[in-house]
């Protein structure tokens, strides 16, 4: 049975648990610096209590990254995740999204999705 809270918020995302899976969505108009990396990686560790999930990543809020911000995430922004499906909407957030799995070699499965169904589908073999 998880154990997790079942819904927190910061300045910066939402994060709730629906069917195992760790839903995590950015707020509009977010600018991912390390400032935002740092904060939502903390919080959604302790939001997690310690279990670890498959994560959908919902960045469609964030209008622009910086490159400390990426850092942080491609260092710490996996602990107590058992995959990432990142959810964009434009293409220009998609090529980020390949960019950043790329270049920065994330330590579990990441895949980007513009279709909310086909990343679930991708998670549900993690749960």
């Amino acid at each position: 049975m998880i154990t997790a809270h079942d819904f927190y918020e910061n300045e910066y995302a939402r994060f709730w648990i629906a069917d195992s899976i760790l839903r995590f969505e950015y707020k509009e108009n977010t600018t991912l610096d390390l400032k935002v990396a740092q904060q939502v990686v903390t919080d959604r560790i302790h939001f997690q209590n310690e279990l670890s999930f498959p994560v959908l990543c919902d960045v469609r809020g964030v209008i622009s990254t910086e490159k400390a911000g990426r850092d942080y995430l491609a260092q710490t922004g996996s602990i107590l995740t058992t995959a990432v499906a990142l959810l964009v909407q434009e293409e220009v957030l998609q090529m980020i999204g390949m960019f950043y799995m790329q270049i920065n070699k994330p330590t579990v499965p990441t895949k980007v999705f513009t279709k909310e169904a086909d990343a679930l589908n991708f998670l549900m073999k993690f749960v």
